[in-house]
C-alpha cells in the first residue's frame, strides 16, 4: 500500500488519519502536532518537518484551516514542495480558495507531482464514521489513484472536474449549509417566542418538505443547547468569505451568502466564534 503523509490533525484531520491507519495504510504525521502521541500510539510514524515527511511518502494529504496555512505548509521553509518526490501525489482536503488550489496544482506540476483538491463535507461525525462526502478536482488518473485512499475516509466520492472544481463545489456546499442553518435558527427563534414546542415542530417538519440534514442534526443541537463545535462558526465564516470572493470573480451576486456571512461575523465579534455554527440561534435570541 502507498505510504501516506497526513498534515493537519484537528477536529476533522485526526479521525481521518486514524481511519487511514485502520484501513492498513502506513501513515506519517508531523511530530509537533498536538495529536501526534495518539496517532503514533495507533501506528503512525512521526517526522519533524513537512519536507522530511514528504520525502518519505508516496501521497501527501493536507487538512488545514485556511488558504494561508496550506500555502505555508506547501511552499514555506522545510515545506512539502522542498521534499516531495516526482511521481508522488499531493491531495489537499482543506477548504480553501479555488484560486489557491489551482496555484498549488501548478506548483506541484513543476515538481513532476500530480495534485487534487478534495475538500470534504460531513463534519466531525462524518470524519469519525468514515462517511464523508468528498468533492474532487483534478485529473482522472490522479483521482483513480487516490480513490482507494478516499474510500477509507468517505462514502460519497465524486470527481467534479479539473483542478479547482472541488473547492468551487465546497464553496457552494458551505453557502447552502450556512443559509439553511440561518433558516432553521430563524424558524426556531420565532416558534420559541410564540410558545411552540420545538421538539414537536422539528418532528413534524422532518416528515415534510422542509426536511433536511441541517434541520435534523442542527435542529436537535439547538433544542438541546449543545453548541460544542462540530464545525466552528469562525471557520464557516472563512468559507463564506471564500464563496463571496469566488462570486465576485465570476460577477455572480450572492446576497443570501453575504447576509449569513455578516451574521456569522457578528457572532464572532460577540465571542462565539469557537462555538458550533448551529449557535447562530443565540445571535437571533440576543437580538
Amino acid at each position: 500500500m502507498e505510504k501516506i503523509g497526513f498534515i493537519g490533525l484537528g477536529i476533522m484531520g485526526k479521525p481521518m488519519a486514524l481511519n487511514l491507519i485502520k484501513a492498513g495504510y502506513p501513515v506519517s504525521i508531523l511530530s509537533r502536532s498536538k495529536a501526534a502521541d495518539a496517532l503514533v500510539s495507533a501506528g503512525a510514524e512521526a517526522f519533524p518537518t513537512s519536507k522530511a515527511l514528504a520525502q518519505a511518502c508516496d501521497i501527501v494529504i493536507t487538512m488545514l484551516p485556511d488558504s494561508p496555512d496550506v500555502k505555508q505548509v506547501v511552499a514555506g521553509a522545510e515545506g512539502v514542495l522542498a521534499g516531495i518526490r516526482p511521481g508522488a501525489l499531493f491531495i489537499d482536503m482543506s477548504t480553501i480558495a479555488p484560486a489557491t488550489a489551482k496555484s498549488i496544482y501548478d506548483q506541484m506540476q513543476g515538481k513532476g507531482v500530480d495534485a487534487l483538491d478534495a475538500p470534504v463535507s460531513g463534519g466531525q461525525v462524518g470524519a469519525e464514521a468514515a462517511s464523508l462526502s468528498i468533492m474532487v478536482g483534478g485529473s482522472e488518473a490522479a483521482f483513480e489513484r487516490a480513490l482507494p485512499v478516499f474510500r477509507a475516509m468517505g462514502k460519497n466520492i465524486v470527481r467534479i472536474g479539473e483542478p479547482g472544481a472541488g473547492q468551487t463545489t465546497k464553496a457552494c456546499n458551505q453557502m447552502i449549509v450556512g443559509m439553511t442553518i440561518q433558516a432553521v435558527a430563524e424558524a426556531f427563534a420565532l416558534a420559541q417566542k410564540a410558545g411552540v414546542d420545538l421538539e414537536k415542530m422539528r418532528e413534524v417538519l422532518l416528515g415534510g418538505f422542509a426536511q433536511s440534514r441541517i434541520l435534523d442534526l442542527h435542529g436537535k443541537r439547538m433544542i438541546e443547547r449543545n453548541f460544542t463545535p462540530g464545525f466552528k462558526i469562525k471557520l464557516h465564516r472563512k468559507d463564506m468569505g471564500i464563496a463571496l470572493q469566488t462570486g465576485q470573480a465570476f460577477s455572480v451576486p450572492l446576497k443570501g451568502t453575504a447576509l449569513v456571512a455578516d451574521q456569522m461575523q457578528v457572532a464572532i465579534e460577540q465571542g462565539n466564534g469557537d462555538l458550533d455554527h448551529s449557535s447562530l440561534l443565540l445571535l437571533l435570541e440576543n437580538e
